[in-house]
């Protein structure tokens, strides 16, 4: 289908339409804290990295977001076991002091529910890395949260993520994705997302009892999320996967 992408710093008008998009991530992983606080105020502090596709038909389609961050700076220079949470503090930090970024983190990529199955996902990691080049970028990094894990909460990330098909590809469609746009596989971000609650709010969120000590089995998480009745309290703590992009000669 024919899309046209542009950023929230070209057509501020779409900010609008782009929130009343509907999304079909889980209700918990909306309630990370951190995403909580930043996740909101991309399209605002970093509106040149705040990718909008619309239709023929005028429509927010999707969306595609990232932040620029510095990743040589003193006590860093690796990516972060802490993945996602991590790098959005990072980037608005180094914001807030006019610390030089050196490399952008894709952060979200997000499909209408009634366009999946159509080759946006290509589309948007595409425009992703052309968008990074194009602000002058030699490299994306992504936390990529591979989709299809879900289906294998007691594997571990460090044996999933490698996981690949006979034509060598990752078996995952969210990390093949990216290795076809030409990233490859860095490490696993264990901590990546991190979502604590009462065993109220994770009822709220999921509708399953949480009554019971131990590993509870959540549909859309990545991992089991573990219990704590006698304590009130569940948590999260979902790996993700790092991906690099190189840049190098994108824009020649």
């Amino acid at each position: 289908m024919t899309l046209t992408i542009t950023t929230a710093a070209e057509r501020p008008e779409l900010l609008e339409p782009l929130w009343q998009m509907p999304d079909s991530w889980p209700e918990f992983v909306l309630n990370d804290p951190i995403g909580w606080a930043c996740f909101g105020q991309i399209p605002v502090v970093f509106p040149r990295f705040a990718l909008i596709a619309t239709n023929t038909d005028g429509d927010v389609v999707a969306r595609a977001f990232s932040v620029p961050f510095s990743l040589n700076a003193a006590g860093r220079q690796k990516l972060p076991a802490a993945g996602w949470d991590q790098v959005l503090l990072w980037a608005f930090s180094d914001h807030r002091r006019s610390v030089r970024p050196d490399t952008v983190s894709a952060i979200d990529i997000t499909i209408r529910p009634d366009h999946h199955g159509r080759g946006l996902s290509a589309t948007l990691v595409a425009a992703m890395r052309e968008n990074a080049a194009t602000e002058g970028f030699t490299e994306l990094v992504a936390p990529v949260r591979p989709t299809g894990k879900s289906a294998h909460p007691h594997v571990p990330m460090t044996e999933y993520a490698f996981l690949t098909r006979p034509d060598g590809l990752p078996v995952d469609p969210w990390l093949r994705t990216h290795v076809r746009a030409g990233g490859v596989i860095d490490s696993v971000a264990p901590t990546s997302m991190t979502v604590a609650g009462t065993l109220d709010q994770w009822r709220s969120w999921t509708g399953l009892a949480f009554d019971k000590p131990g590993p509870v089995e959540v549909p859309g998480a990545l991992t089991p999320v573990h219990c704590e009745p006698d304590h009130d309290y569940a948590v999260s703590v979902e790996p993700n996967v790092w991906v690099r992009h190189n840049l190098a000669g994108t824009r020649d």
